[in-house]
């Protein structure tokens, strides 16, 4: 692979850019300890999260036993909708940068290289984990989940971020820790990169088809 050839880097916030697995613990058991439910161990929301918050949380009552039908579609509505507001309150509670990723930022900007966060988080929340954990500037653009585009692993997002940067598709890489952002970036023609330090495992990017894995940020930095 052509070192030179990147101008641009997206990245996935939940497991990649951010650890925000204890705070999505938090925020999931809070909500539904009202309910007489859980609490269910915070490991457990490694495989909850990734495909946005409506799934997390219909994956989390799947797992307590309280959704198994469309019949349970109201009562998810309704724990989603509350979820959704004690989120918006504490979704940066708790939440952490990995090591090493501000200085692959850092590094990356030095380069030139533009870098954005795309996340299936709702959109104002994956603003506000961003701000609150890295210093202004790191990130040229977040998109999060909204209402004018298809959540991931649909690459539209994805592509308009590339255009917002100005750069194309094979221009890029796409970097994220789950199958659910391999698919994205492999959607969208961009050069994918999975990383170790998230939520899921090296056995699940490979059947993705990463074509990077990487166990460390430090390594991101030897594409350029």
């Amino acid at each position: 692979m052509n070192k030179h050839v990147f101008k641009a880097a997206i990245f996935d916030l939940d497991g990649t850019a951010a650890n925000t697995l204890e705070n999505l613990s938090f925020c999931a058991n809070s909500v539904i300890a009202s309910y007489g439910l859980g609490p269910v161990e915070t490991d457990r929301f490694r495989y909850f999260v990734g495909d946005g918050s409506r799934v997390q949380m219909q994956r989390l009552l799947s797992y307590c036993g309280r959704y198994s039908s469309s019949a349970d579609e109201p009562f998810l509505e309704e724990v989603f909708a509350r979820y959704l507001d004690f989120l918006s309150s504490h979704c940066a509670d708790g939440v952490t940068v990995y090591d090493g990723m501000a200085e692959l930022i850092c590094s990356l900007n030095e380069k030139g290289i533009s870098c954005s966060v795309f996340s299936n988080k709702p959109h104002e929340q994956a603003c506000k984990v961003v701000s609150s954990i890295y210093p202004e500037g790191s990130f040229r653009y977040v998109l999060g989940q909204r209402d004018d585009y298809p959540r991931k692993p649909d690459p539209t997002g994805a592509l308009i971020l590339a255009d917002m940067m100005k750069a194309s598709p094979g221009e890029c890489i796409y970097v994220g820790d789950t199958n659910t952002d391999m698919k994205t970036g492999k959607s969208a023609g961009m050069y994918t990169i999975g990383v170790l330090w998230g939520f899921r495992d090296r056995e699940e990017l490979e059947k993705a088809g990463a074509d990077l894995i990487v166990a460390s940020p430090a390594e991101i930095l030897d594409l350029f």
